[in-house]
């Protein structure tokens, strides 16, 4: 059976996924940016941005099994977009341009219905109002056989393991402080809801963790 996986979700050391203020001109909030650098470096974000350079190694061997085998996206609203409420319109289609990195269906989790967006690259995005069970269902159909990818943001991971319904998570904690943001672990008790530590690899631009449900 496809497993639902969080991969390469970063945080700060003080347990941010994201910095406050998120904004079109800060889509990852103040200082969110910051967390991301050991990603951006490797050979794999290169790849998917059309480039040839970046650096192997560790931090790019995790990076590249975030999409191995990967047949389906499920994804709150907020990594979609920073427009809140009803959608006044549909002219905004995310933040990557013309041809997102996913290439393969995205569920979007949103309380406002919103017409499928197809994407030049194989990506369309779906857009589920009735829960995150129902957009596990819909990928799960959609991934056929493969894993379901569970993006951000931090709410929409603890939801989804607070439901235990997430089979791996791997994070990648950087070396930075941020202070105030969006918290992954508030209401989270991992052992009570049977996660256990499988890995524990670190670099010298983040700490990479990879944490299994067990029961």
């Amino acid at each position: 059976m496809s497993k639902l996986r969080v991969c390469s979700f970063t945080l700060s050391l003080d347990g941010y996924g994201a910095g406050a203020k998120q904004s079109v001109a800060e889509p990852l909030g103040i200082g969110g940016e910051a967390l991301h650098e050991w990603l951006v470096s490797t050979q794999t974000f290169h790849r998917m941005h059309g480039g040839k350079e970046g650096n192997s190694g560790v931090d790019d061997e995790f990076a590249a099994r975030g999409f191995a085998n990967v047949g389906a996206w499920i994804m709150g609203r907020n990594m979609f977009g920073p427009v809140r409420g009803p959608w006044p319109d549909e002219k905004w289609r995310g933040w990557w341009g013309d041809d997102p990195p996913y290439h393969c269906p995205v569920f979007v989790l949103t309380h406002h219905a919103r017409t499928p967006l197809t994407m030049a690259g194989g990506t369309t995005f779906h857009f589920v109002t009735d829960g995150i069970e129902a957009a596990l269902e819909r990928a799960r159909e959609a991934a056929q056989g493969k894993d379901i990818r569970l993006g951000g943001g931090a709410a929409t991971i603890r939801q989804y393991l607070q439901a235990r319904l997430v089979d791996e998570l791997h994070l990648a904690v950087a070396p930075k402080l941020l202070g105030s943001g969006e918290p992954l672990w508030a209401g989270i008790d991992l052992p009570a809801l049977g996660y256990q530590l499988l890995e524990h690899v670190p670099t010298p631009a983040a700490t990479h963790v990879v944490l299994g449900r067990t029961q």
